[in-house]
């Protein structure tokens, strides 16, 4: 019964305050990414979810699409910013995620 209904209870209880709570805060760090790193402010990934059914999960970008003269992208580490390397450090470019527990697509805690 937890794992049916319990889970995503804790999850709601958590995620909705937080959410209500962060979101000016949320907003300034996405008006930050922007000036930063410019547009899209969200990083979208494909990620396995309950049962293997896929979802998109969203961050704030922490690097930018720096490319080499034959248009490949550069490595990780010559794209992360040092304001990624903030976010990074601090888990606020996870921020957005909350949206994903809201939507009851990932939980806060586990599988």
């Amino acid at each position: 019964m937890y794992k049916l209904y319990g889970k995503r209870i804790c999850d709601l209880a958590i995620a909705v305050p937080v959410a209500v709570f962060a979101a000016p805060f949320i907003l300034a760090l996405a008006v930050l990414v922007r000036l930063k790193l410019g547009a899209p402010v969200l990083f979208r990934q494909e990620r396995p979810g309950v049962n293997g059914r896929a979802f998109t999960i969203y961050k704030f970008r922490t690097m930018t699409d720096r490319r080499d003269a034959a248009g490949n992208l550069l490595p990780d580490g010559e794209r992360l910013t040092a304001f990624g390397k903030f976010l990074r450090s601090t888990s606020l470019d996870e921020l957005p995620e909350l949206w994903n527990v809201l939507r009851g697509e990932m939980s806060l805690v586990g599988p």
